[in-house]
């Protein structure tokens, strides 16, 4: 399964709470802090809703 690796890039200030769990849920502590996931199904979700806080690029 593809690996991703997640940046966290813009403030969650003035954003939705559920957007704030998702940044939550992925791992991110504080901004620029990277994490790297599986491509699972929810994972590529919870991407998906937050896309304009991240930066995210495949890991070869």
């Amino acid at each position: 399964m593809k690996r991703v690796r997640i940046t966290w890039k813009k403030s969650t200030v003035s954003t939705r709470q559920t957007h704030r769990r998702v940044i939550e849920a992925l791992g991110l502590k504080r901004l620029n802090h990277v994490v790297e996931k599986e491509l699972t199904p929810s994972v590529k979700g919870m991407i998906d809703k937050v896309s304009y806080l991240l930066e995210v690029e495949e890991v070869k």
